[in-house]
């Protein structure tokens, strides 16, 4: 994963690629089904954890979410 995406905490990010499945961003993570979160679907970043994932919140959730799976949202006004 040459992928080096670099977010900034309160960064709104958009998930453009749906994983097999998604942990969720608690002490002891759990791993859901991926269907939690929409593709498209926007979040806010709470914080980088180790292993290149964010924690991201999203409507139905905090989860931990591979940089390969999430862009950034470019504010348009």
């Amino acid at each position: 994963m040459a992928d080096s995406k670099s977010f900034n905490v309160g960064d709104r990010v958009r998930i453009v690629a749906l994983p097999p499945y998604i942990k969720t961003a608690e002490p002891m993570p759990m791993l859901r089904p991926p269907h939690l979160v929409q593709l498209g679907e926007e979040g806010v970043v709470l914080d980088q954890r180790p292993g290149g994932f964010w924690g991201i919140r999203f409507a139905r959730g905090a989860f931990l979410m591979d940089a390969q799976y999430i862009e950034s949202v470019e504010s348009v006004e």
